[in-house]
């Protein structure tokens, strides 16, 4: 499916973004602090995308960044929070701050952000708390395969469990293996390890 689109910039609506490609304007919903991110009108933008595909309707939604993306996914898997909720909850405050607070198990804050009950911000604590810290939690240097932490991110596991498992998976591995082949073992081994947690 698409993973980003990259065009001119035509129209910014609040928490909708226009962006014209190969004669196809399209209309991505994305979060209002992502929209304001991206160059201004005119100009060409990249969005990362989302499709959200039911039997009555299809939506995309855009992302400034891969993290923002990863977020709102995330925040999908929360009971009660569809695609739409997710946009205004992302609209209502930043990354490092929604970091934060689920971090610091900051409820005020939380409830803070428009469209966000006491409940739901309950919710979004205990099912996402550790979870979100995605910059901070892959330094170059964690893992040299990068490749297959994001392999094993797209198939629905959480980024530190993977470099945790490519790590033991290594650390496992016989010494002479080298190249296509370790990377074969190594994505094998720690599907295995993550599949026990």
């Amino acid at each position: 499916m698409f993973n980003s689109i990259r065009g001119i910039i035509t129209e910014k609506l609040g928490d909708i973004v226009r962006l014209e490609t190969g004669g196809v304007e399209w209309d991505i919903a994305m979060p209002a602090i992502d929209v304001n991110a991206l160059p201004p009108v005119g100009e060409e933008g990249r969005v990362f995308t989302w499709l959200s595909h039911k039997e009555t309707e299809m939506r995309l939604f855009g992302f400034a960044d891969e993290t923002r993306r990863s977020t709102f996914l995330e925040l999908l898997k929360v009971e009660g929070i569809g695609p739409k909720g997710a946009i205004r909850i992302m609209g209502g405050i930043g990354q490092k701050e929604l970091e934060r607070a689920l971090e610091q198990e900051d409820l005020g804050r939380l409830e803070a952000v428009p469209g966000l009950g006491k409940k739901t911000a309950q919710k979004l604590i205990l099912a996402l708390r550790g979870k979100l810290t995605f910059a901070p939690a892959m330094p170059q240097a964690a893992t040299p395969y990068a490749d297959l932490v994001e392999a094993l991110i797209g198939m629905g596991y959480d980024r530190r469990a993977a470099i945790d498992a490519l790590n033991k998976a290594e650390a496992a591995l016989r010494p002479d293996l080298s190249g296509s082949e370790k990377e074969k073992r190594l994505f094998k081994q720690a599907i295995v390890y993550l599949s026990s947690r």
